[in-house]
């Protein structure tokens, strides 16, 4: 088998138009989906899909929990900028900018919490 690349990924959130409006306003990512029992944005060439821990799935993961993801994006803006961005959105920082090595070598991160406590990690490569 032959991997190409991550298609989506499913967030569990307890509020799924908090969740949409979050990566929205803050992340400019666009609103593919949006209902009460789903939702879904585009994320560059990948989707974040967004579902409650209550939903009644068929195919999902043992035990969906509310805050216990952790994600990278990767920002096309230079560092002052997403600290600059995030700061107009009164966003506090966890950690960052630290120095990493990410999937495509040297990177800054910055780390941050969604509202349902999910770590977003936002990476900036050189």
């Amino acid at each position: 088998m032959k991997i190409k690349r991550i298609d989506h990924i499913v967030l569990t959130v307890a509020d799924i138009p908090r969740a949409l409006r979050f990566y929205h306003e803050v992340f400019d990512m666009p609103i593919i989906s949006q209902k009460q029992t789903d939702g879904c944005v585009r994320c560059g060439h990948q989707l974040i899909e967004f579902q409650t821990p209550t939903q009644p799935q068929s195919l999902t993961a043992a035990k969906p929990t509310s805050g216990s993801a952790a994600i990278c994006i990767v920002a096309a803006d230079p560092v002052e900028n997403i600290l600059n961005h995030l700061a107009s959105y009164y966003i506090p920082l966890v950690a960052g900018p630290l120095k990493k090595e990410g999937a495509e070598g040297q990177m800054t991160a910055i780390y941050i919490n969604d509202y349902d406590q999910n770590l977003v990690e936002i990476a900036s490569y050189k």
